[in-house]
């Protein structure tokens, strides 16, 4: 079993009320995150990239953390208060070039001795491209297409040091980018930094089975991660790959508690804190995409329909069509009478894992065993402590049963993840 610490913050799941959350920019959460997950033997320890303020009906959306750090700058730092930790930064292939990108994540490697990973993002958004030169210009059919060159490219920077530690001029001639030159880093411990990539679309999942060595994504019951958990692996062998080469990663959260029903009722108050009553009006009109302040949170839901192409929200994806989505709450509602908050609660929950110790770590054993993944990247709901918990009283149970590592064997990310080095093509 493969595990990675997501840091929290970014999104309004993070539980900020809860009197031990601390701030979300101060080094000293990033370094009690990442020493704890080091401390658990986990392979990475995860960054997310924000490139503009979210906005919700004009204004900046609250609920949302406003202001975090650029990536790589935290995990450099970082990079000198952990010793084996894998250190990943999200960084978009939208608004980056892959000189300058792929010069960052060799510095990265070296810095700490062969663990970085970049987890390769894309964008079409023109909401969040008015931050930059090029502004919004992809289309959205374009993305993974700048993406694939864009992460060969950086493959072909990378390779143009040989492993005895010689430089050669590159060239790169392609319908996005047309560079050539000398690349200033050697060749760095792992060849390349280990490639992630986040989605679950049909041209996200290719673009995995082609290019990246983890693929983050998440799924709400085991059979749905074994339906994808199948398909991705089957589309490896296209590509010359074999099935291990490709660790498949759900992002999950975790809730404990001293026995199941404990645990449950710790898992139903988190939820309660993250969908306050104002939350839950805000994730409702970024569904029907119109203005709903006038309703009750704790009352029935909307009764009219949904807007489509509404941009009441700016910088957040809408996923799924809304008036199929606003169909399904409605149909849960009235079978269950929930009120809006509710139907936001059950209809918003991240895939969890919830259950005393034994139950986690058995259930977590279970989808590893099942061919539903091959690891996780655990979300925790508090900023910096969240995993204090789960590395205390899982981790050592899943370490008994044989099901996870007790200690690290090698010293880079790829040695932690079974990934050979990459073969050098220069």
């Amino acid at each position: 079993m493969h595990l990675a610490a997501h840091f929290p913050g970014v999104n309004n799941t993070t539980v900020w009320a809860d009197p031990r959350s601390r701030s979300q920019i101060d080094f000293s959460s990033f370094e009690h995150l990442a020493r704890t997950a080091e401390r658990g033997k986990f392979d990475f320890f995860f960054l997310a990239e924000g490139l503009r303020l979210r906005e919700h009906n004009g204004r900046v959306h609250d609920l949302d953390v406003v202001g975090r750090p650029e990536s790589l700058t935290v995990l450099n730092a970082l990079a000198a208060v952990t010793e084996k930790l894998g250190l990943a930064a999200t960084v978009n292939a939208t608004f980056n070039e892959p000189y300058e990108l792929a010069r960052r994540l060799a510095t990265l490697d070296h810095l700490s001795a062969g663990r970085a990973a970049w987890n390769v993002v894309t964008s079409s958004d023109a909401f969040t491209g008015e931050n930059f030169r090029r502004g919004g210009y992809l289309d959205r059919a374009d993305r993974y297409t700048r993406a694939a060159e864009f992460v060969a490219t950086a493959r072909e920077l990378w390779d143009s040091w040989t492993p005895d530690g010689t430089s050669r001029p590159f060239t790169h001639e392609g319908p996005q980018f047309t560079i050539s030159g000398e690349f200033t880093v050697p060749r760095s411990p792992q060849g390349h930094p280990v490639v992630i990539q986040a989605g679950d679309s049909d041209e996200g999942r290719e673009f995995a089975a082609s290019a990246a060595d983890i693929i983050f994504t998440r799924h709400g019951t085991l059979e749905a991660g074994r339906t994808f958990y199948a398909d991705v692996k089957a589309r490896l062998a296209a590509y010359g790959r074999e099935a291990d080469s490709l660790k498949i990663m759900p992002g999950v959260t975790v809730v404990t508690g001293d026995t199941d029903a404990e645990a449950q009722e710790n898992a139903a108050e988190i939820r309660r804190q993250q969908v306050s009553p104002q939350n839950a009006i805000l994730t409702a009109e970024q569904i029907w995409g119109t203005d709903l302040s006038a309703y009750d949170p704790d009352g029935p839901l909307p009764d009219i329909d949904p807007v489509p192409d509404s941009e009441i929200t700016q910088g957040r994806v809408r996923h799924g069509d809304p008036f199929a989505i606003v169909a399904r709450w409605r149909a849960l509602a009235e079978a269950k009478g929930l009120s809006l908050r509710q139907t936001v609660i059950e209809t918003t929950t991240r895939q969890s894992f919830i259950g005393s110790p034994a139950t986690v770590a058995a259930e977590l054993t279970a989808f590893v065993d099942e061919r539903a993944a091959d690891g996780f990247i655990l979300v925790p709901h508090l900023t910096p402590g969240g995993l204090d918990d789960f590395v205390d009283r899982v981790v050592p149970l899943l370490q008994e049963s044989g099901a996870f590592r007790s200690e690290y064997t090698g010293s880079t990310l790829r040695s932690h993840l079974g990934l050979p080095e990459p073969v050098w093509k220069g």
